[in-house]
């Protein structure tokens, strides 16, 4: 387990093409990820990374920021609505507040922001609770206990073995690939033929990777697998957690709701030409900055991740031989004292706000080391979309906080240590994260 800042940077920079991502992690993730970036190793993944940069790139991220605006405001406004006027509830007693599952509106939110802002369609989750991809997704990340039987079986036994058993998880997540593939392939095909046209294919992720003409039609879907699941999940579990330090901290709350309403316009009722929100505009707000980069210090969406040495090597002058399995943990590493100081245990925005514009210690939250946050790892493996990531994160919260209150409904749940936390791709709560909302009027 790599928790120094040296030795992070062998395994994730200098080195980083000697350790790959183990074989088992293929095999649970390949066929809804996609073997696209996220799994091309060595030479085909610089290749891959160095094709996709220009979706990516820092002014086409800033050109986005109205798509996330304009779905943030969609979501809390259909919240808004459950809220006063729950499915027990007679349309004509409306309820001041009610509880919701912030993880499921999470969800259907990231989906439809990634499905417009990377894909350019809208898969109207936020509209359609039952939506049929989103169903998928959420099927598919339910653990079971099939799915924790073949996770043990997976260090053990060789993936095609694992593959081949006639099983009902394995035939429920050949279905859902298959689903998610065509509706990426049709995307594609949509796409195309609008090039075709010589039409407008907009400012999308994929219109941009298309018009690079450097993928063939086969790996395109791979890439746009991985960025729909990867570009939703780790999102909808920030959001989740963000959702719950706001209602436990309710000092925290107060403040980056005063911030929202004095520097970003009203939401405005349903329907009416609200206006838009800007980079400039979120960029801006030092405090809902703050807030949202303690949030994925604090609660980094994935907890842990694994590497396998591909080959005879060191790290830190330690003879490290092939094979050898090499755990990587953001949760760790992220609240480690000797990077963070005393309080790295403490949820406290106010690290990473500087004293004076001369402040450059608070841009790495008073972290002596820029490896003390692993949130989006680093070097050539770092997350391609983060700048994309944090734009969307930050829209959410400003958007949400703005129009809604929120209360723990459990006060049991105020103690962290009684929260459980299922497995899977994302740390989120096993059995949901239900938060009392009041939506408030004037915003």
């Amino acid at each position: 387990m790599i928790t120094t800042p040296k030795a992070l940077a062998e395994v994730l920079t200098t080195k980083s093409y000697d350790f790959e991502k183990p074989g088992p992690l293929r095999y649970f993730l390949g066929h809804i990820l996609g073997f696209g970036l996220f799994f091309a190793e060595g030479d085909e993944h610089h290749a891959q990374r160095r094709k996709l940069l220009p979706a990516f790139a820092f002014r086409h991220t800033k050109d986005l920021y109205p798509i996330f605006w304009s779905k943030a405001r969609e979501s809390v406004e259909a919240m808004a609505k459950a809220i006063l006027n729950p499915p027990m509830t007679n349309a004509e007693n409306p309820q001041d507040s009610s509880v919701l599952e912030v993880g499921a509106w999470a969800s259907r939110a990231t989906l439809d922001i990634i499905g417009v802002a990377g894909l350019g369609r809208d898969f109207n989750a936020i509209k359609q609770p039952d939506n049929e991809l989103s169903q998928t997704y959420q099927r598919i990340f339910r653990p079971d206990r099939q799915e924790r039987t073949l996770g043990i079986l997976s260090q053990l036994l060789p993936v095609w073995l694992l593959e081949a058993l006639p099983i009902e998880r394995n035939s429920q997540v050949r279905k859902a690939a298959r689903f998610i593939r065509s509706i990426c392939a049709e995307m594609i095909r949509e796409k195309k033929e609008k090039m075709a046209r010589k039409e407008f294919t907009g400012v999308d992720i994929l219109s941009v990777a298309l018009e690079s003409g450097t993928f063939s039609d086969e790996n395109l879907v791979d890439q746009m697998m991985t960025f729909l699941l990867a570009g939703h999940e780790t999102t909808a579990s920030a959001m989740t957690w963000a959702i719950y330090l706001l209602a436990k901290h309710q000092d925290i709350q107060t403040r980056l709701r005063e911030e929202v309403h004095k520097r970003l316009p009203p939401l405005g009722a349903d329907g009416d030409d609200a206006p838009t929100v800007s980079s400039v505009d979120i960029d801006r707000m030092p405090y809902l900055n703050a807030f949202c980069n303690e949030v994925l210090r604090y609660m980094a969406p994935v907890a842990i991740l694994t590497r396998d040495s591909t080959r005879d090597t060191t790290i830190q002058g330690h003879f490290v031989p092939k094979g050898t399995r090499i755990i990587l943990s953001p949760w760790a590493v992220n609240k480690s004292v000797a990077m963070w100081g005393p309080d790295a245990a403490q949820f406290n925005p106010e690290r990473w706000i500087a004293a004076s514009e001369h402040d450059r210690h608070a841009a790495n939250g008073g972290a002596e080391s820029n490896y003390a946050f692993l949130t989006f790892l680093h070097g050539p493996r770092s997350c391609i979309g983060r700048e994309f990531a944090r734009a969307e994160f930050a829209c959410l919260v400003a958007a949400w906080v703005g129009r809604l209150a929120f209360e723990v409904a459990d006060k049991e749940m105020l103690d962290e240590d009684k929260i459980e936390i299922k497995g899977g791709i994302t740390a989120r709560p096993a059995h949901g994260m239900h938060i009392r909302m009041t939506a408030l009027e004037g915003w």
